[in-house]
């Protein structure tokens, strides 16, 4: 599985620069910067220190949307209350997660959120799942650099997998699948009820590749039904 590190709104050019050190040092390659040019400050490139390259060939988008045009299974971090997002993982979590993922889907990304407040709920909607790191509560934050370093260590054995030849029909399975629930959800006339949208939102992230086929077969059913 290819994965993608994405920064949003990064403010501080330290940070960003650290951030490239720490995927330089774990095997990653490939980032993305949304509304931000900090990594071009000379302030990033000393602290990159030999992971130049990864700020080089940065690619910059104006929103995140535009970040995860090509993506197939996003994961966003966050710290805040998890009460309106009940279904996250730990590092540790997301790891057998991605494994199974990356058997039917070529490309992940992984994003991080503004230093100061972090990614807006509009931003994490965009998720197929949310994670955070587990942190004493009398000291609940981690700067950008050491968030980054966390995951990439973590995640670093995705790296190492023989790259898996993916079914063209499957890799884009969980987006239709998402798609089509929530075109169903208006057809009932439940649209509109947002504990259970934003339930299925979450919990959709956390299907395996059989039980997304099984879900749209079931989908397809019920729309058939409906359709007579």
């Amino acid at each position: 599985m290819h994965l993608t590190i994405i920064l949003v709104a990064p403010a501080r050019a330290e940070n960003v620069g650290a951030a490239a050190r720490a995927m330089k040092t774990m095997g990653f390659t490939e980032l993305r910067i949304v509304d931000s040019t900090a990594h071009l400050e000379p302030a990033a490139r000393r602290v990159a220190h030999g992971s130049g390259e990864i700020l080089d060939n940065a690619t910059l988008y104006h929103k995140l949307a535009d970040a995860l045009h090509d993506i197939n299974f996003t994961v966003a971090t966050t710290a805040r209350s998890r009460a309106k997002f009940h279904y996250y993982a730990t590092p540790e979590e997301l790891l057998p997660i991605l494994r199974e993922k990356s058997v039917w889907m070529p490309r992940a990304a992984l994003v991080f959120g503004r230093e100061d407040c972090g990614l807006t709920n509009d931003e994490l909607a965009l998720a197929d799942i949310l994670t955070g790191v587990p942190m004493v509560a009398d000291y609940p934050s981690l700067n950008l650099g050491q968030a980054v370093m966390v995951y990439c260590y973590q995640l670093a054995a995705l790296m190492q997998q023989p790259v898996k030849k993916i079914v063209v029909s499957d890799d884009a399975q969980l987006q239709a699948l998402r798609l089509r629930l929530m075109a169903l959800l208006s057809t009932l006339g439940v649209a509109d009820d947002a504990k259970l949208v934003d339930w299925l939102q979450q919990r959709l992230g956390l299907l395996q590749q059989r039980d997304t086929a099984m879900l749209h077969r079931l989908v397809h059913d019920v729309e058939k039904f409906i359709a007579k």
